[in-house]
């Protein structure tokens, strides 16, 4: 599937991300001509074609009020990370968790699960429930704090076209 000359509009519409109102699909529609309905639909069939890769939420934790960000990473026993991975992913305060190859001898960890706090004794609040949830597959843990915000943004498109307003 190619995009046709809607698709690319609405791409150019959303890349710097939705407008943020209680109709957004409606507001972009109404922007381009169309239905909401159909704004989500387009989204729908350009996703299963693999036009785009994912429509989600990119929050700003600073702004609302979570000031410490902390990698947790785990060495968790291989035969059992799969399974404790998704209870970890569950929990309500992991915004990602996922698993990646250890690097022997340095870096032994394969389980990685990010937890935000408004303070670090609040993410080892948290960093400690994941202890108690993995118990003794898990052999050891850090805590990876970010020392600066990197630039979060939305969908990217090579056609320029300003935002979307919630004016609709």
């Amino acid at each position: 599937m190619k995009p046709d000359a809607v698709d690319r509009a609405l791409i150019a519409a959303t890349r710097e991300g939705l407008p943020l109102c209680e109709r957004p699909f409606e507001a972009v529609g109404a922007r381009l001509g169309i239905s909401g309905a159909e704004v989500r639909q387009r989204f729908a069939r350009m996703l299963e074609a693999g036009i785009i890769r994912r429509i989600g939420v990119v929050p700003n934790h600073y702004r609302l009020g979570y000031r410490a960000n902390g990698m947790s990473v785990w060495d968790v026993a291989d035969e059992a990370v799969d399974r404790l991975g998704s209870a970890v992913g569950a929990l309500p305060f992991v915004s990602h968790c996922y698993r990646r190859p250890r690097r022997l001898p340095d870096w032994p960890y394969n389980l990685f699960a990010m937890v935000h706090g408004r303070d670090r004794a609040e993410v080892e609040r948290k960093v400690a429930e994941i202890a108690r949830l993995l118990g003794d597959a898990a052999r050891g843990h850090e805590v990876l704090y970010s020392r600066r915000i990197l630039k979060k943004t939305g969908l990217r498109a090579r056609f320029p076209e300003e935002r979307t307003p919630c004016s609709a």
